[in-house]
């Protein structure tokens, strides 16, 4: 038309173009896209990375990281070599020899020996098992009556035991579970751990509860602080920071909750925990800090002031393991002995754990946590509000609980008092002193063994001294295990220990009375053993004598598992 301007593209042409084109580019945006996330996944991944390497640097140093690299290495390297089809014939074949001879030492046998494995057609008369079980406590055994068994039964004596033994007739069928059914279990369970928490300096805001030992106490003691990072701060890659020295229970309960742990050395001289480097290695991921009072190898008490400060200034919880010192390290004081800060006037310690079962005398199998707060408590309880069975709430691991342990614990508790708790305090930190002032001072032994740091509490720990801090004249040394094994042959039960090698003594009520026995036979084994090697080795020296050398921990925990295999054998 006249004065129309033509346009120089169609419209159908331009739709057409557009159609073509943008597939392509969406194309390219979804490639742009995908770089771009890959751009961001690489810078995440290399901050992670860098995060942990800065971590790890902070915290071992630059030397140290390279000797855990190189660590690792030679472990993971020697791992390979046991794998090689020829080594582990041979290591299989000496595990199973080894497993074998455990189990002719813990299996009895023989014809005189009946084992029952099945249920009898008809049941026994009460006479009949009164008379085996007569036969069962008299089967052969490390004489414990006499004193001759480092920690691991804290008898109370026999007038307690039948005081005991009323509690469990009368609370037998009992379980804390209904407290509507077994108030009066309900009522003895609180005041257990209202009176041990007035023991340990508690506030007015603290709570606790009773678990079935100091492992356990220690486990919930883990998962309450796990939580609380958790609800509070949002931690999901948790850590926890360790004294080399404290019970293996804080790793059992790290690889059941998957936490991260990082192992602090005890340096000699004092052997307590390294504590600028529980500070180096504290981190965003830090759910607890730990310390002993005292530790079970060495029976050495951690500096818990110095944790706590760090406690303090990075709002974390600390723990102080109290399992072995129980009744006894809050009677230091009163009885006259050294006495270290330990408990709840230490503001940075949030939990304690305390075994009634060990220094309490209570029945074995009763142990309780204590926090400084209720709130602290709530994050180990388990509660599940929709089962079809019934809203479930339980404040530990287990379910059901036995009420007889509780009622046997309160009565223990009520039996013994302030005043018996500082007379057995008396006897055994008394006990443990003149073990450790025969060894640092009479010359039948002083050059032969020397004292694992400074003991406050019950425990006693002696190495000898031919290497490493205190080492001194070869000709008077002795082999730490052949001497384990020595004492062994004389009836006594000495816990073993590794890195550094050494001997411990845990002194109960019963070695009380036996201590001038023990020094004589510690003399004489020392005589017999100074300056010579055996080569027939026994069962402590060959176990962490190998133990000790393999950077591969794998024969071990076969031979552990071996073990625990066993004692389900008839």
């Amino acid at each position: 038309m006249p004065g129309s301007t033509r346009l120089p593209v169609s419209l159908p042409a331009f739709g057409k173009q557009s159609a073509i084109r943008s597939p392509a580019r969406q194309a390219a945006l979804l490639n742009q896209a995908l770089d771009v996330l890959r751009h961001v996944l690489l810078i995440l991944f290399v901050f992670r990375i860098t995060r942990k390497t800065l971590l790890q640097l902070r915290g071992y140093g630059l030397v140290g990281s390279l000797q855990a690299l190189y660590k690792e290495l030679y472990k993971r390297g020697y791992g390979l070599f046991l794998r090689l089809p020829f080594v582990q014939a041979k290591v299989r074949a000496d595990v199973d020899k080894a497993v074998a001879d455990l189990e002719g030492k813990l299996v009895p046998s023989g014809p005189g020996v009946i084992k029952y494995t099945a249920l009898p057609a008809s049941g026994w008369t009460a006479d009949q098992v009164r008379a085996e079980l007569v036969k069962l406590a008299e089967m052969d055994h490390t004489r414990w009556e006499d004193g001759r068994v480092s920690g691991a039964v804290y008898h109370g004596g026999d007038e307690l035991s039948d005081l005991q033994s009323e509690a469990f007739r009368k609370f037998g069928v009992s379980n804390p579970i209904h407290p509507d059914v077994f108030p009066g279990v309900r009522k003895m369970e609180a005041e257990v751990v209202a009176m041990t928490l007035g023991l340990f300096n508690a506030p007015k805001s603290a709570a606790g509860a009773t678990t079935s030992g100091g492992t356990e106490s220690i486990i919930m003691a883990i998962l309450s602080a796990r939580q609380k990072a958790y609800h509070e701060r949002g931690v999901r890659h948790p850590e926890i920071i360790l004294p080399e020295t404290a019970h293996v229970a804080f790793r059992k309960g790290a690889e059941y909750f998957k936490i991260r742990m990082h192992m602090v050395e005890c340096p000699a001289p004092s052997y307590r925990v390294n504590t600028r480097m529980v500070s180096r290695l504290i981190n965003g991921n830090t759910i607890m800090l730990v310390g002993s009072a005292p530790n079970f190898p060495h029976g050495i008490v951690d500096d818990i002031p110095a944790l706590s400060r760090l406690a303090v200034k990075h709002k974390l919880p600390l723990h102080v393991d109290c399992c072995l010192g129980s009744f006894v390290i809050p009677f230091l004081e009163r009885a006259g002995f050294p006495a270290p800060e330990f408990d709840f006037r230490v503001p940075g310690v949030t939990s304690i754990s305390v075994d009634t079962h060990k220094y309490g005398f209570a029945p074995k199998g009763s142990s309780t946590v204590l926090y400084r707060t209720a709130e602290l408590r709530g994050y180990q309880y388990y509660v599940c509000p929709d089962w079809s069975g019934g809203v479930y709430a339980s404040p530990s691991m287990a379910g059901s609980r036995p009420g007889a342990l509780i009622a046997g614990c309160w009565a223990s508790l009520m039996k013994m008092g302030e005043d018996g708790y500082l007379d057995t305090c008396l006897k055994i930190v008394g006990a443990a002193k003149k073990i450790e002032t025969a060894i640092r001072e009479r010359d039948s032994l002083k050059r032969s063994l020397v004292v694992v740091g400074k003991p406050m509490v019950s425990v006693v720990a002696f190495r000898s001294p031919l290497a490493g801090a205190g080492a001194r004249d070869p000709a008077h040394a002795v082999d730490i295990y052949d001497f384990a094994d020595a004492m062994s042959a004389k009836g006594w039960h000495l816990n073993a220990l590794q890195d550094p090698p050494a001997i411990h003594v845990a002194v109960t009520l019963p070695i009380v009375a036996a201590v001038d026995d023990l020094l004589r036979d510690l003399e004489e084994c020392v005589e017999k053993l100074r300056g010579k090697v055996n080569k027939d080795k026994g069962s402590a020296a060959a176990l962490y004598g190998v133990a000790g050398a393999l950077p591969d921990k794998s024969i071990v925990s076969d031979l552990a598992k071996g073990f625990l295999n066993t004692l389900y054998k008839t």
